[in-house]
């Protein structure tokens, strides 16, 4: 498929106002998107917890995690960001991407809206049912 890269909106979710343009590598093996801590706090976001990631090396790492507004033409969405150090790669992950209702267009290496799947009523099923404790693992 070849390099993907992409230009989005970065903005604080608490100050929308607050905002920048990046240019990241699309990683549709990463989970979360990965930003310089510095990108991060000139726009004021903060961390709320601490995750300990795996490296392609075998190390482990502990970053800083908060949450951005990432926006892509006229798609908008909040979704984890790693905050990382001078040697982490900015990278936009799948789960911005699915937050964004993206995916990667592997022939013209570019975002592309992505199809929507929505369970809906059908085989008899016409409203919400409450799930069962017992169905979700759980006993008394």
């Amino acid at each position: 498929m070849g390099v993907v890269s992409a230009k989005l909106g970065i903005a604080n979710p608490l100050n929308p106002t607050r905002g920048t343009t990046v240019e990241l590598l699309v990683d549709t093996g990463a989970l979360y998107s990965v930003l310089p801590r510095r990108v991060l706090t000139e726009l004021g976001i903060e961390p709320f917890e601490r995750k300990v990631f795996k490296t392609a090396d075998g190390r482990q790492i502990e970053r800083a995690v908060g949450e951005a507004v990432f926006a892509f033409n006229s798609e908008r969405g909040i979704s984890k960001v790693v905050f990382g150090d001078e040697r982490d790669a900015s990278v936009l992950g799948v789960t911005a991407l699915e937050e964004l209702g993206l995916e990667v267009d592997p022939a013209s290496r570019k975002l592309r809206p992505s199809t929507l799947f929505l369970y809906s009523s059908w085989h008899g099923f016409s409203r919400a049912e409450p799930a069962s404790p017992f169905f979700l693992g759980f006993s008394p």
